[in-house]
């Protein structure tokens, strides 16, 4: 089978598999966060230029408010990159190597997944390829059509993201190094494109001038500590295992070899992918390695795959033959992996590892639950969401991008703090209600177990009571939400918190047969508590002994905890775990406060063994 027609089957199953994925996956937290920008109108925000949230609004103003919708703009502009890595290639290094590159761009694990989220990278990605095009068609001679397309890249990048400066910055290095670009820069032509493009970064310096900076110095600055450490060496091997390590190679080795080649277009290529790629690895040394994301350097391997026939092709057979297969492997492992996110089975089975994907959970669950309560509530009922995510995630299943949202080190950390203050949607308090009732949606697992009495202190300072209305444990508890209603006539007092608890043995993915000790502890503001249940699969199985002492629960919550039992505050219960059958199941606690209110606390692995057999 030629490539030509390899491609175009492998394109027509890629769209097909991202539109299949891109309709079940459920809405990462930036693009719920991107869609409210949508609703907001703006030439630029306080992360992002605006072009990303322009194309969510007009997905939705033209298919609906699915996820699909949200989507599919970015599926068709992902669909259009590996056609241009085809025409780029074929018109300047030959029919065959077109077709090859754009086989390998379509499996490269980081292309093979792009669009599948509406995320800024598919127009960055676009931008990036439209440039480099451009580019290499400045190497032959400026035209008018190849300044054209230099100010459409410029301008699409421009409103893409504020990375997309590296791009620019390393194009102007390389069309200064070689006699080429250098001919092209005498060019008015190209000065024109290059002001067009310069033209489209003026909605973000006008936002950040009027914001005193925010977005820039959130970039630049905030989300980076500038401060050398040895974690950069890392980047190596995640570049290798997200490239695929042999393509990866390959790509490297195609750019050192083309530098010292006679066409300046090859060269360009080489040099642009280089730069990139070298820029974001020094990079990882001294910014925030948690910050520094896997597929910053895309559109370094961008500009390198057109080049990277000309190593693949000089391999040994079996050489190529690995490479094409580690390329399908790393592809299907990405596509599995939003799969699996789309499966609330898989989900709630990794509920208790790492590799938990909260940005994509929980959020259907919490919706309804909001539905029920609001049914309940008055209708000036005001939804308060604790933190950005909440809102965005709330105001795209509700469709109601008007939730007001409380200020919370999340917000700052994501640098949508600024956003949210400019367009009125942040609560500081009852203050805020102007006599209305509350509906207060609290993400318990938003912040760090050791923070999360302190959270819900800060926002009974808010709010003057915290009642436990409902507890929503999405996946067994592992994204946890607490909803509360304020009511506007609540009378004042000491605030009751929800509980804080936690188990300290069985450990969590414990083994265990026939009788299994249950100890932890538990506290609850001012009420304290009145009873611990030991619950397995949601069901009660063991009524614990509690108010035991507990003096490291005392010392670790010493001068914060107001629970009047402290520090008598542990439990213990023997849960006899019968004749069950061998397997997994789930141990939780059901907590009663002295207020009354009824807590299912998050849920851990247990999984019973059959007993060792005696001969």
């Amino acid at each position: 089978m030629e490539m030509r027609t390899v491609f175009i089957v492998l394109w027509l199953v890629t769209v097909v598999l991202k539109l299949v994925i891109a309709s079940r996956l459920p809405l990462f937290v930036d693009e719920a966060f991107y869609w409210l920008e949508g609703q907001h109108p703006a030439w630029a925000y306080s992360d992002l230029p605006g072009l990303t949230a322009w194309l969510i609004r007009v997905g939705t103003e033209l298919f609906g408010d699915g996820l699909l919708a949200v989507r599919l703009p970015f599926i068709t502009i992902s669909a259009l990159v590996p056609w241009w890595i085809v025409w780029l290639t074929r018109r300047e290094f030959g029919e065959h190597a077109g077709w090859y590159s754009g086989c390998l761009a379509l499996l490269l694990p980081l292309l093979g997944s792009l669009g599948v989220m509406a995320l800024p990278d598919a127009i960055l990605a676009l931008a990036t390829v439209m440039c480099v095009d451009a580019g290499v068609r400045l190497m032959r001679g400026v035209s008018h059509g190849s300044a054209a397309l230099l100010a459409i890249g410029l301008t699409l990048g421009a409103l893409s993201h504020y990375r997309f400066i590296a791009v620019i910055g390393v194009g102007i290095v390389a069309l200064v190094c070689l006699p080429g670009g250098r001919a092209a820069l005498r060019d008015p032509r190209v000065w024109i494109a290059i002001m067009a493009g310069a033209a489209a970064w003026i909605p973000l310096v006008a936002w950040n001038v009027d914001n005193a900076e925010a977005g820039l110095r959130f970039q630049m600055v905030d989300r980076h500590p500038w401060a050398l450490h040895a974690d950069g060496w890392r980047f190596v091997l995640i570049q290798a295992a997200v490239v695929t390590p042999l393509l990866f190679a390959a790509l490297l080795l195609a750019a050192w070899r083309s530098r010292r080649m006679p066409d300046d277009a090859a060269r360009f290529l080489a040099l642009c992918g280089a730069l990139l790629v070298a820029g974001f690895f020094v990079l990882g040394f001294v910014a925030d390695t948690e910050r520094v994301s896997f597929h910053w350097p895309l559109p370094g391997y961008l500009a390198l795959l057109p080049l990277a026939g000309f190593v693949l092709l000089g391999w040994p057979r079996a050489l190529r033959a690995a490479t094409w297969a580690l390329l399908v492997a790393g592809f299907l492992a990405v596509n599995a992996y939003y799969v699996a996110v789309s499966t609330p089975q898989v989900r709630e089975r990794a509920a208790a590892s790492k590799w938990y994907p909260s940005n994509f959970a929980g959020w259907d669950e919490l919706a309804a639950a909001v539905r029920a309560e609001l049914d309940r509530m008055p209708a000036d009922t005001v939804l308060v969401a604790d933190n950005f995510k909440i809102g965005a995630e709330l105001g795209f299943a509700l469709g109601d991008p008007r939730i007001r949202v409380l200020d919370h080190p999340l917000n700052r950390h994501h640098g949508r703090a600024p956003q949210l203050a400019l367009w009125g949607l942040q609560l500081d308090g009852t203050q805020d209600l102007d006599g209305r009732p509350a509906l207060v949606v609290v993400g318990a697992t938003d912040v760090k177990f050791s923070a999360l009495l302190d959270r819900y202190q800060t926002l009974c300072a808010r709010f003057g009571s915290l009642p436990v209305t409902r507890v929503v444990n999405a996946d067994r508890g592992a994204q946890r939400f607490v909803l509360s209603r304020i009511e506007s006539d609540a009378p004042a007092g000491a605030c009751v918190t929800p509980a804080v608890a936690h188990i300290d043995t069985p450990a969590a993915g414990a083994r265990a047969h026939g009788v299994v000790d249950v100890r932890g502890w538990a506290v609850k503001d001012v009420s304290g508590i009145a009873s611990v249940a030991v619950t397995l699969d949601g069901v009660p199985v063991a009524e614990a002994v509690y108010g035991q002492p507990n003096g490291w629960v005392a010392g670790f919550l010493q001068n914060r905890a107001r629970d009047p039992s402290l520090p008598d505050v542990g439990f213990s219960a023997r849960v006899d775990l019968g004749d069950r059958a061998p397997g997994l199941y789930w141990l939780g606690l059901r907590i009663t406060g002295g207020d009354g209110s009824v807590e299912d606390w998050a849920e851990q692995p247990l999984r019973i063994t059959a007993p060792a057999r005696t001969d």
